[in-house]
């Protein structure tokens, strides 16, 4: 079947007769056919004069491409979501078997940095009674903030806050952060995700899973105690 535009003059003419004969000869068609109303335009004789049925048309069209509009980010969440469940449990399944810490510093390196599309990672971790010993400790006060949260925490990074979590080659290259904090036994801390994009990891952004992640991650370090982590690595 070709599109009117595809249609000689002569052709589209007599198109258009047809398709006229056949609404003059169903006068009901767009009562049982109202989506029709949506998607064509309806011209007033009079300038600036609108119809009422032609007001209702507008505002219903206007309704359902904000509804559109809508189920379309929902749709696009839930396979996000999906998504990342799915990868969740993949590393579950993975964190189930490590059992000593070179192997869990490298499984999360590698998963981490792969499934956030990130660019650097830093681990600081600390032993509780030195927190305790030693509360004055510019390093510790520095994450001290980000230790005593219990949810996750994602948006920019000054340059100053880049380089105490990632190293001095971070500064004007790491741009956006989440911050999963880390609470076993004997130890307390944090493992960052750092990005280039400054809009990856913002203030406004579901911590749903990254909350999960960090439980997960807190209840590998109480039958794994990490010590050899603690540096920042770059992708």
């Amino acid at each position: 079947m070709r599109y009117l535009d595809e249609l000689s003059t002569d052709e589209a003419l007599e198109q258009e007769r047809q398709i006229a004969a056949y609404l003059i000869a169903h006068p009901d068609f767009l009562a049982h056919h109202p989506e029709v109303l949506t998607a064509i335009d309806v011209p007033h004789g009079i300038q600036g004069a609108v119809s009422l049925i032609e007001y209702q048309v507008r505002v219903l069209r206007r309704q359902l491409a904000i509804e559109r509009n809508r189920l379309t980010h929902l749709i696009a969440r839930a396979r996000e979501y999906e998504a990342l469940s799915a990868r969740l449990h993949r590393l579950i399944l993975q964190l189930m078997v490590v059992d000593d810490p070179e192997h869990l510093c490298r499984l999360l390196r590698e998963t981490l940095l792969r499934e956030f599309r990130a660019e650097a990672l830093a681990f600081k971790l600390f032993a509780l009674a030195d927190i305790e010993r030693v509360p004055h400790d510019p390093l510790v006060n520095a994450f001290a903030d980000f230790i005593d949260r219990r949810n996750a925490l994602c948006g920019p990074l000054s340059p100053e806050r880049a380089a105490r979590l990632f190293g001095a080659e971070s500064i004007g290259l790491i741009h956006s952060a989440a911050i999963l904090p880390l609470n076993a036994d004997r130890q307390s801390g944090i493992i960052a995700i750092g990005s280039a994009d400054a809009t990856r990891f913002s203030p406004d952004m579901g911590t749903d899973f990254l909350n999960r992640l960090s439980e997960l991650i807190s209840q590998k370090l109480h039958v794994i105690h990490f010590t050899g982590c603690s540096q920042s690595s770059s992708a």
